[in-house]
């Protein structure tokens, strides 16, 4: 009773004519525009290279969570579709914060939703797994070569009096009393601040462009920090360390990237992305064409905080049990809940990519889970709050067999195989003593379907000493079992779902919802530790039919009339397992 929970790379878009039949629609966006304009110029025709390489850089400094899911998707899924390539690299450029734990995650994460870094081909071969910290050495260079070219300085002034001097967006920036310091002097301060001779902070490197600029990033940034701390992997080789802004355009045109995509928070870091790849290449440093910035919208999903810093705090604060909790919106978690890798491939795709921020509902996300796993997860029942019911004109000792599809429109895939018997589990809601209007499940006096089973008539319930009902009892009609040639005789309204007492099998399944209650829990000043869902977890004892003995770990499966679930990848054993609630059949939130 597997599901198929790995990629089809047989169903992946190709932006060409090949596998047209097989392939669904390309979706189209502003980054495709661009990139059929550049083929069409024949831009980036280069010997030996792709026309389309692009990246994802990842900071080895935390877990990915679902807004790293759609970058991956984009830039994995562009460079795919015209035979292009990917480059994973790590931007591991602040040591004090990374860890190879996180690299490893990272790694996992990005073959788990199908893609991976290993050239073929079409796109010149290779692994294409970087590091930025295996350019150190170009960038202390070019670093140099800018402290020659009279592009940078090294800036002595304190932390506070940098910031005061910078100005904010309504007043410029003062120069530095450092800007015009010598070129000789600033290079062999430069080399020193390498050779470990200052202490942190002591100095800084800065790009000398213009403190009046309108935008703040390009008033003479840093370039270059002090930074006496181990890295992963370049150990204790550097003390000092290049800041962001500077190392990743440095890394992209090493790279040979042509279209770097990122998020619109780096829009105001273009103008410096182009400034500090112009002068590199003035240095002879890298040729043309290089790589150009684009940027669009993040994603933005309900209920859910991306934030690292506020993950970080759901788990030290043992809110949730940690960073692969099923209700974690990282992709350890969501993957742990039970979500495939073509759910999120498919959601990624369905959003579309814009330059104009928005929300997307977290109803969207749930919607592709069940358009993926409806066709191909197994079926099975379980009572997840189990009442007694009590067959008393039902053979004492027997069990008759039934049967019922692995999957109700895959008849190839063959039944599964269950007893009925004298006592059996039903839900609680399946029984009222006094039924409402419209109610036609079990009361006394009324016929229901037990699903596969036999048609039954309520003639009574068992109530303990305060009043609550802890068994309902029945009468089965012999000749009505599913299947057989006297079913057709009786027509009943209700029918429900069932499991046997004697071959059921007795699990933990949890109950998995949406971690906070408010829509956007990360927005106007909230304090979103106030909204956190109180039901977002419910851990229950239920039953299910005795094939599920054999549910291998990370199968998922749908219960019938209560959803999708999966056999968690963690705490099931064969044997025991224990279930994960991904979704319901349908969404109710809110309703």
């Amino acid at each position: 009773m597997n599901s198929t929970n790995k990629p089809d790379n047989k169903q992946a878009n190709k932006h060409d004519s090949k596998n047209t039949e097989a392939a669904t629609p390309v979706i189209s966006n502003f980054l495709r525009g661009i990139i059929d304009r550049d083929l069409a110029d024949g831009k980036y025709t280069r010997d030996g290279l792709p026309n389309v390489i692009t990246r994802f850089p990842p900071e080895p400094n935390g877990y990915l969570h679902i807004g790293h899911a759609k970058s991956i998707c984009l830039n994995f899924g562009l460079a795919r579709d015209y035979d292009g390539r990917c480059h994973l690299r790590f931007d591991d450029t602040n040591p004090e914060k990374e860890d190879q734990e996180y690299v490893d995650t990272i790694m996992d994460s990005v073959k788990w939703l199908g893609f991976d870094w290993e050239g073929n081909a079409t796109n010149g071969g290779g692994n294409h797994l970087y590091y930025a910290s295996n350019y150190f050495d170009t960038f202390y260079a070019i670093a140099g070569y800018l402290i020659e070219a009279g592009h940078a300085y090294v800036d002595s002034q304190s932390a506070e009096d940098m910031a005061a001097n910078r100005g904010d967006f309504s007043k410029p920036g003062v120069n530095s009393p450092f800007r015009d310091r010598a070129v000789a002097e600033s290079l062999d301060l430069f080399r020193r601040m390498k050779a470990g001779e200052f202490a942190d902070g002591a100095h800084i490197l800065r790009a000398k462009i213009d403190m009046a600029s309108p935008n703040m990033n390009m008033r003479d940034p840093a370039i270059y920090r002090i930074r006496h701390a181990h890295h992963h992997n370049t150990g204790d080789k550097w003390c000092i360390y290049p800041m962001y802004d500077y190392a990743h355009p440095l890394e992209d045109a090493i790279e040979n990237i042509t279209h770097s995509i990122c998020t619109l928070e780096f829009q105001d870091h273009r103008p410096f992305y182009d400034w500090i790849i112009a002068r590199a290449a003035e240095g002879g440093f890298f040729k043309q064409p290089v790589p150009q910035q684009y940027e669009f919208a993040r994603l933005n999903l309900t209920y859910v905080v991306t934030s690292k810093r506020k993950l970080r705090q759901l788990v030290e604060q043992n809110i949730v049990s940690g960073w692969d909790d099923p209700r974690m919106p990282t992709i350890v978690g969501i993957r742990r809940r039970g979500y495939t890798p073509e759910a999120i491939q498919l959601f990624c795709e369905r959003i579309g990519v814009t330059r104009s921020d928005g929300w997307i509902d977290y109803s969207t996300l749930e919607g592709c889970l069940r358009e993926d796993l409806d066709p191909k997860a197994p079926r099975a029942t379980a009572v997840l709050r189990p009442l007694k019911l009590i067959i008393d004109n039902f053979p004492e000792g027997e069990a008759v067999a039934c049967t019922a599809p692995i999957h109700p429109h895959h008849p190839e895939l063959g039944n599964r195989e269950f007893t009925i018997s004298k006592e059996l589990w039903i839900e609680q809601e399946d029984f009222m003593e006094e039924p409402t209007k419209g109610y036609f499940r079990l009361f006394p006096g009324n016929k229901v379907r037990l699903r596969y089973g036999y048609v039954v008539e309520c003639v009574g319930c068992d109530k303990d000493e305060n009043g609550n009902v802890i068994a309902v009892h029945c009468n089965y009609f012999a000749d009505s079992k599913s299947g057989t040639e006297g079913s057709a005789n009786y027509k009943v309204k209700g029918n429900i779902h069932w499991v046997s007492v004697s071959d059921s099998l007795e699990v933990e399944v949890r109950l998995y919802d949406r971690l906070f209650t408010d829509a956007n829990p990360d927005a106007g000043g909230k304090d979103f530790m106030a909204l956190l869902n109180p039901a977002s977890l419910e851990t229950i004892r239920a039953y299910v039919e005795p094939g599920m003995v054999n549910v291998e770990p990370d199968t998922r499966l749908q219960f019938e009339r209560h959803g999708y679930f999966v056999a968690d990848r963690v705490d099931s054993v064969k044997g025991v397992p224990v279930f994960n609630r991904v979704t319901t059949l349908k969404d109710s939130w809110g309703k």
